[in-house]
């Protein structure tokens, strides 16, 4: 991914060269977006240019975004043709953008589908979803060192400074993966993301009442349909518990604090790094607490009855596979962000949390009440609304300042 001057939040693989400058700065976008994954909406957070995740939501790139688009686009023709005015060969990305851009969105969906399916499976025989949290990021960082061993990309240098910054960010990451795994352990994972869907509203309020941004009549009003919808289908959801609930809420509240600590800071790192970076910050916190909370439990029974269910090789394959999808759904997500304005990434995002909602029901076979189904369908249409009218308001903000 090309480096970029990025705002201090996700990381994921290497990096160009040290942090030429480190400045805090207000950023004059809102921290409002549709749903996205964590480590998009983190990297996107990050980045001053390219767009968006890690586990969130839109934050105050579209304009950004666009602003990168043009350019892209720009230097992209410019290129197309040397000094002497002759065209240069075109690779096929370059003459087939749409049908790169689809094939990125299709990766998108397909590994967080499937993220999302074989995370929840490995509950029904190994239930300890902070261990599980700790695999994740733990195979991500593994990942990460892999492609820096090999240069692919360079590893950017860090000093204290930085690391200073980046850690309330991965402190954030860290209790938002945590508690968002949680919750998909507890309840069904179409209602875990319904919860979820709420978090465009935390955004807003933290905006209006933390950054002290002003934030358009128009954009609350289209945040009720979630509130209504989300309530909607938590009164007659079957598999209903509060530990599920609260966690996803909680989760809620976390990214949306990541994302403002992450438009405290910026650096002139590049989005892979930065990833990398706060993966290896986050799973060093999320370490203590999963020894503490379900270590003795592990020791005495866990990893036995596990193993007696399914074998040590399946826990310890399934668990490499799921981290490994975590991982690089998360850095599709933020490579196809990039491609794409703020509205077709928004469109995305909802659609995205639909093909989740609806495979996980397909695949899980789970029941749902009829309220359940139209308050989902209410929450996921407000969403929708919400990005669609956050993307324009982006968009107007470009044209005007631009």
């Amino acid at each position: 991914m090309a480096a970029a001057r990025t705002l201090l939040p996700v990381g994921g693989a290497a990096a160009v060269a040290v942090p030429r400058r480190l400045r805090s700065r207000e950023t004059s976008s809102t921290s409002l977006g549709g749903p996205v994954s964590d480590g998009a909406r983190l990297v996107r957070r990050m980045q001053l240019r390219p767009a968006p995740l890690l586990g969130s939501s839109t934050c105050a790139l579209p304009s950004l975004l666009g602003r990168r688009l043009i350019r892209t686009q720009a230097a992209s023709s410019s290129s197309s043709s040397d000094s002497t005015g002759e065209a240069k060969p075109v690779g096929f990305a370059e003459r087939y953008p749409a049908l790169v851009t689809g094939f990125f969105f299709f990766m998108w969906y397909f590994l967080n589908v499937i993220f999302n399916i074989l995370n929840k499976k490995i509950f029904d025989y190994f239930p300890y979803p902070y261990f599980v949290s700790v695999s994740h990021l733990l195979v991500g960082v593994l990942y990460c060192l892999v492609g820096w061993s090999f240069g692919l990309p360079k590893r950017a240098p860090i000093n204290s400074t930085v690391l200073k910054l980046l850690f309330p960010v991965a402190v954030c990451h860290a209790i938002g993966h945590v508690t968002s795994t949680v919750s998909f352990a507890a309840v069904a994972v179409s209602f875990a993301h319904t919860i979820k869907a709420l978090e465009p509203f935390f955004n807003a309020a933290a905006s209006q009442f933390i950054l002290g941004q002003q934030v358009p009549l128009t954009l609350w009003l289209s945040l009720a349909p979630v509130v209504i919808g989300v309530s909607m289908a938590s009164l007659t959801e079957l598999s209903f518990n509060w530990t599920g609930f609260v966690n996803a809420m909680i989760s809620n509240i976390s990214f949306t604090l990541r994302s403002v600590y992450s438009k405290k800071a910026m650096t002139d790192m590049d989005s892979t790094n930065l990833y990398a970076y706060i993966s290896i910050i986050a799973l060093l916190v999320c370490i203590p607490p999963a020894i503490i909370i379900e270590g003795p439990q592990l020791v005495q029974h866990g990893f036995k009855d596990a193993i007696a269910k399914v074998g040590l090789a399946k826990l310890v394959s399934n668990l490499l596979v799921v981290g490994l999808f975590y991982h690089l759904y998360n850095q599709v997500a933020t490579n196809t962000l990039e491609r794409v304005t703020p509205l077709t990434h928004a469109v995305g995002n909802v659609l995205k949390r639909v093909f989740v909602i609806g495979f996980s029901i397909i695949a899980f076979g789970n029941k749902i009440t009829t309220q359940t189904g139209i308050g989902t369908c209410i929450a996921i249409a407000g969403v929708a609304l919400y990005s669609y009218i956050k993307a324009k308001i982006e968009e107007e903000k470009t044209h005007f300042h631009g």
